[in-house]
């Protein structure tokens, strides 16, 4: 495994990075065995967040009494200096550590983010006071939104910006990377397989691996799944007539109006399981009708349980029209019902 130099962090850190969702499904001690397999085989990053369960107690048992040996990137997703510092504090006990590598402030999409942290006793005045307290050493930002995320790259207060990058997401190689590049900032690309919806592994790694600058920080919950990713970069990268074709055919099939499956939008308030029954639409198209609706036969049941309360809209990072796309799918699964006579 390669290392590199994160930005203006100075850290060096491993070419390829672990994302940390994942190990919240796995028990203590499987996760411990998933984290110290990817340290065996070289990654030294590692990204979660305070709301990301107990991934940081994970996290802090596996790597206890070698602190120096990984890079731990954390996040908050509060905005007031109070409850960011609370974060901040429990992240330091669950890790184990006196010290945090990179804390990111998570999420930052809107106009109305900033201005609540950068407001008298915000967020970003408490973390520049844990900064120089020497709890944090990197202040970094995570956002969903290429126009916002370009303005905090401009604004000077960070050092590593974290965002979507995949072969069908991948606008922020025209605009915001360079601008990231040319105030030194690191480069994140979260959701590397396109929140599961990128299900060949080995294409969405050769899209990844063109751009050498970016730490893709895929999630991991097997041993194997982390040796599946490790071994792309054990040869040389190549991306083939056939693979250029591949990419293309998944976008033409997903558009860019798709489910990231951020689960930002939960809980529904009226019980709608929206993550999987988002997906409805794409499962069909991989799989036989009969068995597809079979397999999510329990979400797509809870759809017409929907209000369009506009909950879920707002709370989406993406701004889809879930409503609107939840009673499309729900209309093709109960066609393929009827169709198949399930």
């Amino acid at each position: 495994m390669n290392l590199r130099r994160l930005g203006k962090t100075g850290l060096t850190v491993s070419e390829l990075g672990f994302g940390a969702i994942p190990i919240i499904r796995l028990d203590t001690a499987e996760a411990i065995k998933v984290l110290r397999r990817a340290y065996e085989r070289g990654i030294t990053f590692y990204d979660t967040a305070n709301a990301y369960r107990d991934s940081e107690d994970k996290i802090g048992q596996a790597f206890q009494g070698m602190r120096d040996k990984v890079v731990i990137a954390t996040k908050t997703g509060l905005r007031d200096g109070k409850g960011a510092l609370a974060h901040l504090e429990n992240s330091l006990r669950m890790l184990r550590t006196d010290y945090i590598d990179l804390y990111q402030l998570h999420q930052v999409s809107q106009d109305r983010d900033w201005e609540a942290l950068t407001a008298p006793g915000g967020a970003m005045e408490v973390l520049v006071k844990a900064q120089e307290q020497g709890k944090i050493r990197h202040i970094g930002v995570t956002s969903h939104n290429r126009q916002m995320a370009l303005k905090l790259v401009r604004t000077g207060h960070f050092s590593t910006i974290q965002f979507p990058f995949n072969f069908i997401e991948d606008a922020a190689k025209d605009d915001l990377f360079p601008a990231a590049r040319a105030l030194d900032l690191g480069i994140l690309a979260m959701k590397p397989f396109a929140g599961g919806m990128i299900d060949n592994a080995a294409l969405a790694f050769k899209f990844l691996r063109q751009h050498p600058d970016v730490l893709a920080i895929p999630g991991y919950d097997s041993v194997q799944s982390v040796d599946q990713i490790v071994s792309f970069y054990d040869s040389p990268n190549m991306v083939t007539d056939d693979d250029l074709v591949a990419m293309d055919r998944y976008r033409q099939e997903l558009g860019m109006q798709f489910c990231r499956r951020c689960e930002y939008c939960q809980p529904c308030p009226h019980g709608v399981m929206i993550t999987p029954a988002m997906g409805y639409q794409v499962l069909a198209k991989r799989m036989d009708p009969p068995v597809a609706v079979e397999f999510l036969r329990r979400p797509m049941e809870t759809v017409p349980n929907c209000v369009a309360c506009g909950a879920c809209v707002k709370k989406c990072p993406y701004d889809l029209p879930i409503p609107e796309m939840l009673k499309k799918h729900y209309d093709m699964w109960e066609r393929h019902r009827i169709e198949t006579g399930r």
